[in-house]
């Protein structure tokens, strides 16, 4: 063998070594990077091109300290799964009182089940982007997923979500095409806030749809499946960091292609198909055809990891088997579960007249609100020096983190305070 090693030319050997340094880094690429996109689903889509078209580029800045948010919690989910080797369901259920648990858990099902639906809603609309009845394309797609899901094993199924994920670089592409100024942009970074019921609400829509709590389930449990131990976490903790900052740019992208074309315009955006066709007179039909590609791509991931998140986390509260890997005889209720799921939310995309872009955003709107219950949890179960040793957060990284749970808290009580005080004397 030593030899062999000798006689390989230079450069041989330079690949050689370069493969061994990276290997590590590609193979651990998944759980971070599908969580991130998963975020930038059809509500997302929704939310952040309302938000572009209604108030330009302002809420860039929002969007920067969301994406720095989004990395800090989808970190702790990851070290949770990679120390304790649970779900986030199980570590719930074995270290808070049932009462407590029983919040949590109907929180997370409340804000998941609407989610469900809403990416369904989002295929049907990019199909009749493409000429394609929502009554052939919804059902179909849920089939397809169905037997991904429930036939493949856990490799199998991650390779072809990550495949799925690549459709976002279509966002990129539609906000270079419509040729925003950069003044508009650096303009849109500097923190400024407008006293507005409305504005309130898309800024916790957007804190809802990027931190959204399916998210958080859905590393966790992934983390744990792949294998991934405390000594490869390392590896995982680029793949959530990375995955965070493509998902925040291609959030921005959304952001921007709709700013510099549909506010000047004035155009409300009502669904987020709306959004791809205003594009089309104002950027060109190509825009047009990439906004569609990317929302059902964006629909189609999230339609798959979705009901998994939810399926992984009400498996582990109740304690039954589960895994994508796992067969129906090994994991009945898993793939029950997975599979009413799925057929629910198809089901309720079909309902004629449902009004998609109350669907879309109000859905993330509920999960900005109940975000915060979540988030509690997490911090509480990543702070336990019996459950995570010396993988507790840090005093500077545990300030981060309440940070964090503080404005996000805040802003949630803001908007309910809002509504309720609009609702009373309007």
């Amino acid at each position: 063998m030593r030899i062999q090693n000798e006689t390989l030319s230079p450069w041989r050997r330079t690949l050689r070594i370069l493969r061994r340094s990276w290997w590590p880094y590609l193979a651990a690429i998944g759980p971070g990077l599908l969580a991130a996109s998963a975020g930038n689903d059809a509500g997302g889509i929704a939310t952040y091109a309302s938000a572009g078209a209604a108030y330009g580029f302002s809420l860039l800045w929002i969007m920067v300290l969301i994406t720095i948010a989004v990395a800090v919690v989808q970190e702790m989910s990851a070290r949770l799964g990679a120390v304790t080797g649970k779900g986030f369901a199980d570590l719930v259920r074995e270290n808070f009182p049932i009462r407590v648990t029983a919040l949590i858990m109907f929180t997370l099902l409340l804000a998941n089940a609407g989610i469900i639906v809403s990416e369904f809603v989002g295929i049907a609309a990019a199909a009749e982007l493409f000429g394609i009845s929502r009554y052939v394309a919804v059902p179909v797609s849920a089939f397809v997923l169905w037997l991904l899901i429930t036939r493949g094993s856990y490799s199998h199924v991650e390779k072809v979500l990550l495949v799925l994920s690549a459709v976002f670089l279509s966002y990129i592409a539609s906000a270079i095409m419509v040729k925003p100024q950069t003044e508009d942009i650096l303009a849109g970074l500097r923190p400024t806030f407008i006293n507005d019921g409305d504005y309130i609400k898309i800024v916790v829509a957007l804190v809802g749809t990027t931190i959204s709590p399916y998210m958080q389930l859905y590393v966790q449990s992934a983390v744990v499946e792949k294998g991934v131990s405390i000594n490869d976490y390392r590896y995982t903790r680029i793949d959530v960091f990375v995955g965070t900052f493509i998902a925040g740019v291609v959030a921005a992208c959304i952001i921007i292609a709709t700013a510099a074309t549909l506010h000047p315009q004035h155009i409300v955006i009502t669904s987020a198909q709306d959004a791809a066709r205003a594009l089309a007179p104002i950027a060109g039909e190509y825009a047009e055809v990439l906004f569609g590609v990317g929302l059902l791509g964006a629909s189609l991931l999230a339609a798959g990891i979705l009901p998994l998140a939810t399926t992984y986390m009400l498996s582990e509260s109740l304690g039954f088997e589960r895994g994508v890997s796992r067969s129906w005889q090994e994991a009945p209720i898993f793939m029950g579960v997975f599979t009413v799921l799925i057929v629910f939310g198809a089901i309720v995309a079909l309902i004629p007249g449902l009004p998609l872009i109350d669907v879309l955003v109000g859905v993330y709107v509920i999960n900005g609100v109940l975000l915060p219950i979540e988030l509690i949890a997490i911090v509480s179960l990543i702070n336990n020096k019996e459950l995570m040793g010396n993988y507790i957060n840090k005093p500077f990284h545990s300030a981060i983190v309440w940070i964090i749970v503080g404005m996000v808290s805040l802003l949630s009580i803001t908007y309910i305070g809002w509504t309720i005080f609009e609702t009373l004397w309007g």
